[in-house]
């Protein structure tokens, strides 16, 4: 079996208050991503999925444990070799109006990465990434506020290409878009990932979305690993109560299915509380 491309090995992050005191973020979390696939990480809002990506990319602490991609540590690397290291793992943010500078055209923000690593020709560069995301050949002249969420997203993932990662970090990247835009650009990032082969880290809240996306899912809870496995054994059997209850969490569109799942998740919140009492 293959080398992972990206490894993490019992990954703790704990941030320091100011007396001292400190929270464990990230409690010995450990999953590896391959070439190629998706690995989801969901969990609800404060359970820890964002610290990970950004123990990743180099933006949060690692207290404890190692992460590797090809086989060889990156979280005890210097600052400048992080930075030369970055183009092989990119990031795609949650909020498409705010990851974008405002100031810049389309074309500057593209060509912006390229320039950072020393590569030529970024104009036509820009024009293949433009096609790659589907937006217009006269989108390189614009500025971010001319567009729609779903296309800055698309701005956004275009920029994170542009220095053909190995993996690409998703951070939320459709919470913060309509449901008819999400299912556009979550087709956008699978049509992307077989033509270039590129591997996601897909960090959310919403088993939903993850379920469309996912080889595999990994569900945190309270910064720990509950469950890992297959995206439709996590969808059809989830084994963890935390799964489950996030499972029944998620929006359907029958309104039977979701009374069904809303009674559901009220008697396991009410034998939770008699089996702790």
């Amino acid at each position: 079996m293959s080398e992972p491309l990206l490894q993490v090995t019992d990954l703790v992050v704990r941030f320091t208050g100011r007396r001292g005191a400190y929270k464990e973020v990230i409690r010995g979390v450990s999953f590896d991503l391959a070439a190629g696939e998706t690995l989801s990480i969901v969990g609800e809002s404060g359970s820890g999925k964002t610290t990970i990506g950004r123990a990743i990319l180099g933006l949060a602490p690692v207290t404890a444990g190692t992460i590797s991609f090809r086989g060889s540590p990156i979280n005890t690397l210097s600052r400048a070799d992080r930075r030369r290291q970055a183009k092989d793992i990119q990031v795609v943010f949650q909020d498409p109006y705010s990851s974008l500078n405002p100031a810049m055209t389309v074309e500057a923000i593209l060509v912006e990465p390229l320039r950072a690593a020393g590569i030529e020709g970024g104009r036509n560069r820009v024009q293949e990434l433009l096609d790659a995301v589907g937006l217009p050949a006269n989108a390189g002249t614009r500025y971010p506020r001319e567009f729609s969420g779903g296309q800055r997203q698309r701005i956004a993932i275009a920029r994170a290409l542009a220095l053909e990662p190995a993996v690409i970090v998703c951070d939320e990247p459709t919470s913060a878009l309509d449901v008819t835009t999400q299912a556009t650009v979550l087709n956008l990032f699978k049509d992307l990932q077989e033509a270039t082969g590129v591997a996601y880290l897909f960090i959310s809240h919403d088993l939903g979305v993850v379920n469309r996306v996912s080889d595999r899912i990994a569900v945190l809870h309270e910064g720990a690993l509950v469950e890992l496995g297959p995206a439709r054994q996590i969808a059809t059997a989830p084994r963890h109560p935390y799964t489950r209850r996030l499972q029944m969490a998620a929006p359907v569109a029958d309104p039977t299915i979701q009374r069904r799942r809303r009674e559901e998740r009220l008697l396991m919140l009410e034998q939770s509380d008699s089996q702790s009492t």
